[in-house]
């Protein structure tokens, strides 16, 4: 039975429909909150690479560290409730950014953006965890699409809207935006009934009493050992580690062409080319999303969901590095947004198939697992890129990390050309009968 269509989709399922504008609530308040703060820090450090690299790393590594714990939590504890505290959490959080007036401030910054990241990774896993029970195995690829393409239709807006914000009334408005939001998403989440969210559990046999639970760490170390005896899980995730080795530069690499190489060019200022940049990359999100439905099923009923991942990983990377060669902003953002259209419909593509491989039992741990392992490596790329603007220029760094993350497509064909990594025989066409469902287990590749 074919997918519903995404118009389809929010119109007949009320609970996706609260979990889809819960997020695009709070997300519009996100790219205000997030282009502001690096608006702010940049303009009281006189444009310091160094603080700028900070604030990033504020926003990654906790969501790093704490990602396995959350997705352990969610495997166990209600994800609706869950959902609404980390919401409302974040909305004392994002009004702590108003007491930033000077350099000797920044350590509130900081800890205000760590804080931030620390409840959405609590956030993250229980919505991502709960989407394919929210929509059914049917329209998971719609609802995944639609919630990825709605999360970066708005990082084009929030980002476009919090520069001009930041340019023309001032950072702190968005910061009350951002908190603002916080409260519309947790309302959106508490109407959606806590039992949509997960599977029904099996009733317990003889009348006992459920067994105590193991330990969060019991917990996760099933979510590992699930992940490295199951070859496709694994090389998904690996794929996305390789990735993140060149594509975690993103952000810094759009701060430093935007707020300093493209600044001043035909009188636009350096918060709004930070803004362009986000703008066009969002709506290649965007749109890669919006084209991933169609896509995901062509290349699933032709078996050739392998070959779309490696080969739109490949071209992607490639586009990324030419724009460090364009001589303008407008030519840095049309490459970056084609670029991300390639890189949308991979990623909604790929999460689906991760989505549909995992049991749902384990779906919070090992997704989380997936966006710890990714935004790690995402820090340290991060982290290097910085440091490494001591020596090279931003035109040099977004050479280097277009062609790093390019690899990752390079490792992912090479995986299952190979043979050492095969999908169940449901994703492949034109394979006899006689061969095995069996996934590959540990050391798989």
């Amino acid at each position: 039975m074919d997918s519903l269509t995404y118009l389809q989709l929010l119109r007949g399922n009320r609970s996706f429909r609260r979990l889809w504008f819960g997020q695009v609530i709070s997300e519009l308040g996100n790219w205000f909150n997030f282009i502001a703060g690096l608006g702010l820090v940049r303009a009281l450090s006189h444009g310091d690479p160094e603080v700028t690299t900070i604030m990033l790393l504020a926003r990654l590594v906790p969501f790093t560290v704490f990602a396995p714990l959350a997705g352990a939590f969610v495997d166990r504890w209600s994800r609706r409730t869950v959902m609404i505290v980390a919401d409302l959490a974040r909305v004392g959080v994002a009004f702590g950014f108003l007491l930033v007036h000077g350099p000797e401030q920044f350590w509130i910054a900081y800890v205000c953006t760590a804080l931030l990241s620390f409840f959405g990774a609590f956030f993250e896993a229980a919505k991502n965890a709960s989407l394919p029970n929210i929509t059914g195995e049917r329209d998971l690829l719609a609802g995944n699409a639609l919630m990825f393409s709605s999360r970066f239709l708005l990082m084009s807006f929030g980002a476009a809207l919090g520069g001009w914000t930041a340019a023309n009334v001032g950072y702190r408005a968005a910061f009350i935006v951002n908190a603002i939001s916080f409260v519309a998403s947790a309302f959106s989440i508490w109407l959606i009934p806590d039992e949509q969210t997960r599977e029904a559990a099996p009733p317990e046999s003889g009348g006992h009493k459920e067994s105590k639970r193991p330990a969060f760490w019991i917990d996760i170390r099933e979510g590992w050992s699930y992940i490295v005896s199951h070859a496709p899980v694994a090389a998904i995730i690996f794929t996305n580690v390789l990735w993140a080795s060149g594509g975690g530069a993103i952000n810094l690499i759009s701060d430093r062409l935007g707020g300093i190489v493209f600044a001043g060019e035909h009188g636009i200022s350096g918060d709004s080319a930070v803004a362009a940049l986000y703008f066009a990359a969002g709506m290649g999100l965007f749109i890669g999303m919006m084209i991933a439905r169609r896509a995901g099923t062509y290349v699933e009923l032709r078996g050739k969901i392998t070959g779309f991942i490696g080969w739109s990983l490949v071209a992607q990377g490639v586009i990324f590095a030419l724009m460090g060669l364009m001589p303008s902003l407008w030519l840095g953002c049309l490459l970056l947004f084609v670029g991300r259209i390639l890189l949308g419909a991979e990623f909604a593509v790929q999460e689906t198939l991760l989505m549909r491989l995992v049991p749902d039992k384990l779906r919070g741990r090992v997704s989380t697992t997936d966006r710890a392992t990714e935004i790690l490596i995402w820090s340290f790329s991060t982290s290097l890129a910085g440091w490494s603007l001591r020596a090279i220029t931003p035109r040099t760094l977004t050479v280097i990390a277009g062609l790093l993350s390019a690899t990752s497509g390079v490792f992912w064909l090479v995986l299952f050309a190979s043979g050492r990594v095969r999908l169940p025989r449901r994703w492949r066409a034109g394979e006899s009968s006689a061969k095995t469902e069996t996934l590959p287990v540990a050391g798989g590749f």
